[in-house]
C-alpha cells in the first residue's frame, strides 16, 4: 500500500495523491509531504524512491531490511532506520519477540517511511495528521519527533508486562518451583537480550540527533529528540535492572530446588539411620544355629520377646534424641 499526505499552507489537505504526482515539494515552499509505503515490492519502491533523489545505497538499505538502527546523513536529507519492538506472550510457547524495521527518508518539507508489515504506532501518528493538520505545521522534523516518540512509547508497555510476569515468576519459585518456571526464566531472559540489542543502538540514533549538526533538523528541535533520548537511557536501566532481577531469580530457583533436595536427602537419612538398629537386631536374633554348643532355649521365652520388643520400640528413639541434640534434626 502507498499512501501519501500532502500540506500545504492556506489548502486542504491532501490525501489522494496520484504515484505519478510523488515528488518532493519545492525548496522554497512550506509544505510538508509523507509518503509511506506499506508491504510494497522493491519495484514499485525502487522508481519512486529513485525519483526523490536517494542515493542507491541508501535505497538498497531501505528495501533490504538490516535490523540495525542508524543515521546516515547525505547532506540534503537523512536516512534513519528505527526498529519497532514487539512482544508475543504464547501460554504454551513461553515468550515471542519480533522487531519491525522502519526506514526512515527525511528532507526538508518531506519525510519517506518504508515498511514491511502494519505498524500501529505509525498509523495512528498518521490518523492524528489527518485529524488535526497542525501536526504538520512544524516541519519534516517535528514530524519526525512524533514518530520516534510513538514509536518508544510501545516500549513502556513491553516493560510493564516483562516486570509483571517477572513478579509472577519470583512467586512461583517460592510456592511452587517446576521445570516450566526454569523455562520462563531463560524465555524471558532471551526476550530482555532482545530488547537490549534494539534499544542501544536507538539510543546512539537519538543521541546523533540531539546533538549533531544537520541540515534538515533545526537546532530549536534538538531538545524534542533529547527527550526521546532521556526515555531510551531509562528504558536501558529499566532492561539492566531486570536482567539483574532475571540473574537473581534464576539463583533463586536453584537455591531453592537444592534445598528441597537436601530436605529430601535429610529425611530419606533420617529413616534410614532410625531403622538401622533395627535392622541389626532382626539380623542378629534372626540367625539360624545349626548344632548349637550352648543350650539358647532361655532366649526364646516369652520375656526375653518383649525385651527384644521394646528394645526396638526405644531404639529410633534414643537415635532420634541424640540427633536433636547433635542439632542434626
Amino acid at each position: 500500500m502507498i499512501r501519501a499526505m500532502l500540506y500545504t499552507p492556506g489548502r486542504p489537505l491532501q490525501t489522494d495523491l496520484p504515484t505519478e504526482q510523488l515528488a518532493p515539494p519545492s525548496q522554497n515552499s512550506k509544505s510538508l509531504l509523507w509518503l509511506d509505503f506499506a508491504g510494497e515490492p522493491p519495484e514499485i519502491c525502487e522508481p519512486i524512491l529513485k525519483s526523490f533523489g536517494f542515493h542507491p545505497l541508501a535505497i538498497d538499505d531501505a528495501l533490504q531490511e538490516t535490523h540495525t538502527p542508524k543515521v546516515d546523513d547525505w547532506g540534503d536529507y537523512l536516512y534513519l532506520v528505527l526498529n519497532h519492538f514487539l512482544l508475543l506472550n504464547h501460554a504454551t510457547s513461553g515468550w515471542e519477540t519480533e522487531i519491525e524495521e522502519l526506514d526512515v527518508f527525511i528532507g526538508k518539507n518531506y519525510i519517506v517511511t518504508h515498511h514491511d508489515m502494519r505498524l500501529p504506532f505509525l498509523d495512528q501518528v498518521w490518523d492524528s495528521c489527518q485529524r488535526d493538520e497542525r501536526h504538520l505545521h512544524d516541519g519534516a522534523d517535528h514530524l519526525l519527533y512524533k514518530l520516534i516518540d510513538r514509536l518508544v512509547s510501545d516500549y513502556l508497555p513491553v516493560v510493564e508486562r516483562i516486570d509483571l510476569a517477572l513478579d509472577e515468576i519470583e512467586d512461583q519459585i517460592f510456592s511452587h518451583p517446576t521445570p516450566s518456571t526454569l523455562e520462563r526464566l531463560f524465555s524471558l531472559k532471551r526476550t530482555l537480550l532482545s530488547m537490549r540489542r534494539v534499544i542501544l543502538p536507538l539510543r546512539e540514533v537519538l543521541n546523533k540527533l540531539a546533538r549533531d549538526d544537520y541540515a534538515t533538523i533545526d537546532p530549536r528541535d534538538r531538545i524534542f529528540f533529547r527527550d526521546i533520548y532521556d526515555h531510551l537511557v531509562r528504558l536501558h536501566d529499566l532492561n539492566e535492572s531486570m536482567r539483574d532481577l532475571v540473574g537473581g531469580a534464576l539463583d533463586t530457583y536453584l537455591s531453592v530446588i537444592n534445598n528441597r533436595m537436601n530436605e529430601v536427602m535429610k529425611t530419606l537419612t533420617i529413616i534410614t539411620t532410625l531403622f538401622m538398629p533395627l535392622s541389626f537386631f532382626a539380623g542378629f536374633f534372626g540367625m539360624n544355629f545349626f548344632l548349637p554348643q550352648v543350650p539358647v532355649y532361655e532366649w526364646m521365652t516369652r520375656p526375653i520377646f518383649y525385651a527384644v520388643l521394646v528394645l526396638f520400640i526405644l531404639s529410633p528413639i534414643l537415635m532420634f534424641t541424640w540427633m536433636r541434640r547433635r542439632t542434626w534434626v
